[in-house]
């Protein structure tokens, strides 16, 4: 760790940015399994915030997620099995298949939302209020205004 006087290096910025990231994770998972999604992962999430409240084609999903369409059709298979989600006729295209939050995939969405209230007020706890104000402002000053990305999966791979 660098004195008061030294700058860090850089490398530490994108490494703490990741840590803080993978500690609010790590945390929801936890509880999620505790409020009856034991089985959910870090990418079921993007998953499903990339088939969104209307649905969508294993297509889309992989274009979203920035992962093929195989890819993606093995993510959905898996949330399918988990009962998160439900493959539909389309009703705009017979010949195309609609990915839909079920009633449960849709509770855990639910949850990880009160849960990250929670986390966020941990954060505020520790931190203070006007730490916590400041990092998410300086965050929305220098992350692109494009909105939060769900093609994470895709950009590691």
């Amino acid at each position: 760790m660098p004195s008061p006087t030294e700058e860090p290096p850089g490398f530490e910025l994108p490494l703490l940015l990741f840590a803080g990231f993978r500690a609010l994770i790590d945390d929801l998972h936890a509880e999620l399994a505790r409020r009856g999604h034991p089985d959910a992962r870090p990418m079921h999430g993007f998953a499903m915030q990339a088939i969104g409240p209307a649905g969508a084609t294993a297509s889309e999903i992989g274009r979203r997620l920035g992962v093929s369409k195989q890819a993606a059709g093995k993510t959905v298979d898996r949330l399918a099995g988990l009962g998160y989600v439900e493959r539909a006729d389309d009703p705009h295209d017979a010949r195309r298949k609609l990915i839909r939050l079920t009633p449960y995939g849709l509770d855990m969405l639910h949850q990880s939302a009160e849960i990250f209230d929670r986390l966020r007020a941990g954060w505020v706890e520790r931190l203070g209020a006007e730490r916590v104000a400041s990092l998410e402002s300086s965050l929305r000053t220098v992350v692109p205004a494009a909105g939060f990305p769900v093609d994470v999966p895709g950009w590691f791979g």
